[in-house]
């Protein structure tokens, strides 16, 4: 079992078993873009620095992806990490972590560095991306 998996597997375990679970084959990839890993590990980074516990997050998960299976998502597990984002936006927001113009602000910054990297790239945020303090 992968590392990721195994964390994942704990988190469940801490929150019940109420924490949603990708569906995946014991040997597949946890995540299939270095993106989905890095929120993955922001997410553990903030529960560890106590942030949130993990019911908490279970809780924030599963409202994600009930809001987005009502808007008519497959829930065929392609998706599961953009709801892991917006779980994290959400909790974030909740907690006073961030205010929505700068959410709004860093999306922005990211769109930019995006535009400017060539296809199959990292996309890195520089200084000049991000809006003035």
């Amino acid at each position: 079992m992968s590392t990721a998996r195994q964390t994942l597997a704990q988190i469940a375990a801490q929150c019940g078993q109420g924490l949603p679970m990708p569906p995946a084959a014991e040997n597949d990839a946890v995540f299939a873009q270095p993106w989905q890993a890095q929120a993955f590990a922001l997410t553990v980074n903030l529960h560890q620095r106590g942030l949130f516990t993990w019911p908490e997050w279970a809780q924030a998960l599963s409202q994600a992806i009930a809001h987005a299976q009502a808007r008519g998502d497959t829930d065929d597990g392609h998706t599961y990490y953009v709801h892991w984002v917006d779980a994290l936006q959400a909790m974030v927001q909740r907690k006073g972590l961030g205010q929505t113009s700068e959410w709004q602000a860093l999306e922005q910054a990211w769109t930019r560095a995006a535009a400017r990297t060539p296809h199959g790239q990292p996309i890195e945020l520089l200084p000049q991306d991000l809006p003035p303090t």
